[in-house]
């Protein structure tokens, strides 16, 4: 009896996780029976989920408020709908859901990679909005723009060095001079996720004045970001003078994009960096010399260097950083031994890259007087890397 009221306690609790999410009315409940004939004649803002996922219920409110406002409005010109990946687990399987939810937006009657987008960004009503703005091609509305001005005003916001960019203005700022130019959408959480690194980014450079950092947002400014052939976000491109030179494609945290504006413009007016008696980059916190092709020769042709070709992506790259940086130190003021790294994935150093036979990250290699002497293939230990170096230089003073 105790067992059978257990067994049917279970039984009426799952049935009411079920139904407490079906209180969502509002969107459309899409199975294996009506999914293709739907998605044939409308476009469809669609969640897949699971009655127990918990980031699915906290979810469930905005996107039944979402649905009403669009599936009640007939100019919406998309319509909310829902899955249930419990009872049509083939149908989810087949759009690949690997976690709930999943938010997709599918074009009407349309097929292959061009058939649906998956959406990433927050989970709010504002960015669900700017979604489907430009997953339908549409502007801001005058409604839109009516509720912000009957919104609560906001304190002003402190001056920026970062330039926001529209219409308007995007022209005639990018007409002259260097500019980092980042493409975004606010629903992106790529996006989300570099916007506090490009604020500080801008920050660092405003006061060399022939460096612009700026942003544009392709939600609203469309035609602009189709000129400059912008396929997805965000997207960085170095501008000079109103032409496109490079789009970036190296890591995104701040030194790293600092020390491409760097390269990118010859330099940075009032940077902490410093030309060392090689020509090598030095800044004034770390005591490795960051190379490059133009230096890279000149550096090596004279003592010792043992030098560290990474990527900034590099997970092997990143554990072994500090223990470089400390060996670099061991030998500061040393007029025979230099510790040094060079970029892999900047541009200007590909070709470099690919001439000292780098076919993987991290690769060390010691030089001496210009020439390789040997990869080191040991363990990346300050001991043994600092052993490897001195053995080396030992060898040269018995020559």
């Amino acid at each position: 009896m105790y067992a059978y009221s257990g067994i049917f306690g279970t039984f009426v609790l799952l049935l009411a996780v079920a139904f407490a999410h079906d209180e969502d009315t509002q969107s459309v409940l899409l199975t294996k029976d009506n999914f293709a004939s739907e998605l044939e004649t409308s476009n469809y803002f669609v969640m897949f989920f699971a009655p127990w996922c918990g980031h699915c219920k906290k979810l469930a409110p905005t996107w039944s408020k979402l649905a009403e406002s669009k599936n009640e409005d007939s100019a919406a010109q998309v319509k909310i709908g829902r899955v249930d990946c419990t009872t049509d687990g083939e149908l989810c399987s087949e759009q690949d859901v690997t976690g709930y939810p999943t938010l997709k937006f599918f074009k009407a009657g349309a097929t292959g990679s061009e058939a649906s987008v998956k959406y990433r960004g927050a989970r709010e009503m504002d960015a669900f909005g700017s979604f489907l703005r430009e997953q339908l091609g549409l502007e801001a509305t005058e409604d839109d723009d009516e509720e912000e001005t009957e919104s609560v005003a906001e304190p002003p916001k402190p001056v920026s060095a970062l330039v926001e960019l529209t219409d308007d203005t995007f022209a005639k700022h990018i007409s002259s001079g260097k500019h980092f130019v980042k493409f975004f959408a606010p629903w992106c959480g790529h996006c989300t996720k570099l916007a506090p690194t490009w604020e500080q980014l801008a920050e660092t450079l405003q006061h060399d004045t022939s460096i612009s950092v700026s942003k544009i947002d392709c939600t609203q400014y469309r035609p602009i970001c189709t000129d400059f052939e912008v396929k997805g976000y965000p997207t960085l491109l170095w501008i000079e003078d109103g032409k496109k030179i490079e789009k970036y494609s190296g890591a995104r945290t701040h030194e790293d994009l600092k020390a491409y504006v760097s390269k990118m413009a010859g330099g940075i007016s009032g940077d902490e960096t410093e030309k060392t008696i090689d020509g090598a980059e030095k800044d004034n916190t770390s005591a490795v010399l960051q190379l490059s092709e133009p230096n890279f020769q000149h550096t090596i042709e004279k003592g010792v260097t043992f030098i560290k070709f990474y990527a900034p992506w590099c997970g092997h790259c990143m554990r072994l950083a500090p223990t470089w940086e400390q060996l670099a130190e061991k030998f500061i003021g040393s007029d025979t031994v230099k510790i040094a790294k060079v970029d892999c994935t900047l541009e200007v150093n590909k070709v470099l890259c690919g001439e000292q036979k780098v076919n993987g990250f991290p690769t060390v290699f010691i030089y001496r007087n210009g020439e390789v002497l040997s990869e080191y293939n040991g363990n990346r230990s300050l001991e043994d890397l600092h052993d490897f170096v001195t053995r080396h230089l030992v060898e040269h003073d018995e020559l």
